[in-house]
């Protein structure tokens, strides 16, 4: 189950806001209106637009605001819960046999792992598993950096624009050297596109990118450790290995938890028994 990134939203409005706090600060008159100018955001917001038209196909550019919602969720894989799984579905094997697990199947949510076991139960060699199951991580991989490559092009492309923009509005300017009032002014809008480009990319665009980057880099590794697990059931091994064996993936802190909860479970089943 998917849960809100709250983060993601948190420090882009922070951001903004430590812009507009910025700007108040230094304005004399209170006021934000010498910050807006319509044709300097027509400037870099349609020309972003051209530039993302240009350089992908029209399928991935429709994706963008789905590749944009991921930023703002969280995965909810946790790994303590992934081992604790997996060491279930090892004592049961390791019991009842590899085909026991086949009833295991419809109460396992995550695809991924479910595939895994179906292909354990199949009989496959644990080389084959790991082909197959690797390719499918190759395969995600490279899904989910051409989805996050429109985003960092994005991030790219809107500083540019926001100086395409400044030298459109510096040759303006100097057409009309000939009013020397109308400099100061005329340069301030100029610099505006500048700056809506390098904010664009810098609190928006690049940091959602890197962000995506990190949630891949997460999914891979859990998925590698379900890999691992796979490969343990199939070739039968003890689960109290296999339990030390997963658990080096895990760090201090969750280790620390995972440890509390397996002395809950027995504690919970000695009494149980003893019941």
């Amino acid at each position: 189950m998917k849960k809100r990134d709250l983060l993601t939203p948190i420090g882009i409005t922070l951001g903004f806001i430590m812009i507009m706090l910025a700007i108040l600060s230094k304005d004399d008159s209170g006021g934000t209106a010498s910050f807006m100018d319509i044709s300097s955001i027509f400037i870099v917001i349609g020309g972003l637009i051209a530039s993302l038209l240009i350089n992908f196909k029209w399928e991935q550019i429709k994706l963008v605001g789905k590749i944009f919602r991921k930023a703002f969720y969280q995965n909810g894989q946790q790994l303590p819960n992934l081992i604790k799984i997996l060491i279930r579905l090892s004592e049961k094997a390791r019991r009842e046999g590899l085909l026991a697990l086949e009833t295991e199947l419809d109460d396992i949510e995550d695809p991924f792992l479910r595939k895994g076991i179906m292909l354990a139960v199949d009989g496959i060699e644990h080389d084959v598993i790991h082909d197959i199951m690797d390719a499918e991580i190759t395969a995600l991989e490279e899904r989910h950096y051409k989805g996050r490559e429109i985003i960092v092009k994005s991030g790219e492309y809107a500083p540019s624009w926001g100086m395409i923009g400044t030298l459109v509005g510096l040759v303006l300017m100097l057409r009309n050297l000939q009013d020397p009032s109308s400099l100061g002014p005329n340069m301030a809008v100029a610099l505006l596109t500048t700056l809506y480009g390098t904010v664009l990319a810098n609190l928006v665009f690049l940091p959602i990118a890197n962000k995506l980057e990190n949630k891949t880099e997460e999914e891979i590794f859990y998925k590698q450790i379900i890999i691992e697990g796979i490969i343990g059931i199939q070739s039968g091994q003890n689960p109290r290995i296999l339990e030390e064996k997963l658990s080096a993936f895990l760090s201090r802190e969750m280790k620390t938890t995972f440890e509390e909860t397996r002395e809950q479970i027995a504690f919970d089943e000695e009494n149980t028994n003893e019941a």
